[in-house]
Parts: structure tokens; C-alpha cells; sequence
């Protein structure tokens, strides 16, 4: 029987995802946003429980992509929408409101990628599908209105971080096949970091730590090529 416990937990993952889509229309952005979060939690417990348990099978590798599609695609994509349309005063404003949805696009094209790309077995090329939906999940939790009330910035966030999910920009997973020091320092600096930011900034530290990753990916990613 242990060997169904990783996908129930995907299954938690995904059933986290479209109760996150209901509370959306139903205009509780705050509880979609945690369920987001949640989903979060629970695609990072399956991967964990599959390692520990060696219970790795080819259908819970499909189920993973598949609940991530509605969890980190699908819903946050949905939030994005309703913060578009909330800001959109001008005529034919709901137009630029379903821009949102590209967010949805590129994580399918984001997931569909990373089934098939044998160089994201030890790390990520592209910003992985659940980091975009958590800094999502941020501006909606942290209410930040220069960002959230503005539908330029909202715009751009949508695109800028949609090209990002397919970028060629190798990023660290955050997957822990051991739990020593050694193999997972950087994730443990940056978990610490990313605990303290939000200790003392709240939801706008969980925001901060995912440009952080970005960003620190990208210096990587720069100096790397500078010294080929």
C-alpha cells in the first residue's frame, strides 16, 4: 500500500488546485491564494514521500504534471485574471483580463518540457511552475496596491514571468534526495532566507525570496557563460 501514497498526495496537490479555482470566483482571492500554497506544500511532500519510499512509478509522474497544470496553471492564472479584471476601468478591459490566462499556457508548455528534458533530472531549466504561482499567490496575500491595483504592472508581470517558465535559464531544484549539508547547502541557505523574510516581511518576503532565486540564478547563469 505504500507505494499509493505518493499519489494521494498528488492527488491532495490537485485537489488543493481547484478548490483554489472555486474561491476565486467566488472572490476570496485570499483563500485561493492559500490553497495555492497548499498545493505547494503537498507537490513537495509527494516527490519526498516518493524518494523515501522508492515508490517511483510512470503514472505518478504523469498524475505530478497533471495536478501541477491545475494547481500551479491553471489557478494562479485565474487569480491573475480576476486582479486584471478588477483593475481594467477601460472599455474592453476584460480583453486584457484574459491575457491571464498565458500564464496557463506556458506552464503547460513549462510541464510538458520538463518530461522530456533529461537535463532537469538534478536541476530546473525555467522557472519552475510552482515558484511562479507562490510569487502570485504573494501579491494577492500581501495586497501590495502599487502592484496589484495597476494593470500595466500586472501585465507585465503576467509576460515577464511567463517567458520565464520556458527560458533556458537553469535555476536549483529545490528537491532534497538527502538531507546533508554537503549536496543542499544552497537550499538550505535559502530556505533559512526565505524564512526570515518572511518572518519579518510577511507575504511580501515570500515575493522577495522567489526574485531572489531568479536573480541569483541568473548571476549564475551569466558568469558561467562569461568564463566558458
Amino acid at each position: 500500500m505504500t507505494k499509493y501514497i505518493p499519489n494521494f498526495i498528488t492527488c491532495l496537490n490537485l485537489f488543493c488546485g481547484c478548490v483554489s479555482i472555486v474561491f476565486t470566483f467566488s472572490d476570496r482571492l485570499d483563500f485561493a491564494a492559500y490553497f495555492i500554497l497548499f498545493a505547494a506544500i503537498f507537490d513537495f511532500l509527494d516527490g519526498t514521500f516518493a524518494r523515501l519510499l522508492k515508490a517511483y512509478s510512470e503514472i505518478g509522474k504523469q498524475l505530478d504534471s497533471l495536478a501541477d497544470m491545475v494547481s500551479f496553471g491553471v489557478a494562479p492564472a485565474s487569480i491573475m485574471y480576476k486582479l486584471l479584471l478588477s483593475t481594467a476601468t477601460f472599455q474592453l478591459g476584460w480583453i486584457v483580463a484574459f491575457s491571464a490566462y498565458i500564464i496557463a499556457i506556458f506552464s503547460a508548455l513549462r510541464l510538458a518540457k520538463f518530461n522530456i528534458d533529461a537535463r532537469q533530472s538534478e536541476s530546473f531549466i525555467g522557472l519552475p511552475t510552482p515558484a511562479n504561482a507562490i510569487f502570485i499567490c504573494s501579491l494577492t496575500l500581501s495586497n501590495t496596491l502599487a502592484l496589484t491595483g495597476n494593470i500595466f504592472l500586472l501585465s507585465a508581470v503576467t509576460l515577464v514571468f511567463s517567458y520565464l517558465l520556458v527560458a533556458e535559464l537553469p535555476l536549483f531544484s529545490f528537491k532534497f534526495k538527502s538531507f546533508d549539508w554537503k549536496n543542499n547547502k544552497i537550499r538550505y541557505i535559502f530556505v533559512v532566507i526565505s524564512m526570515f523574510l518572511l518572518l519579518f516581511l510577511n507575504w511580501n518576503g515570500l515575493a522577495i525570496a522567489i526574485l531572489i532565486y531568479i536573480t541569483t540564478s541568473l548571476i549564475i547563469f551569466i558568469y558561467q557563460r562569461k568564463a566558458v
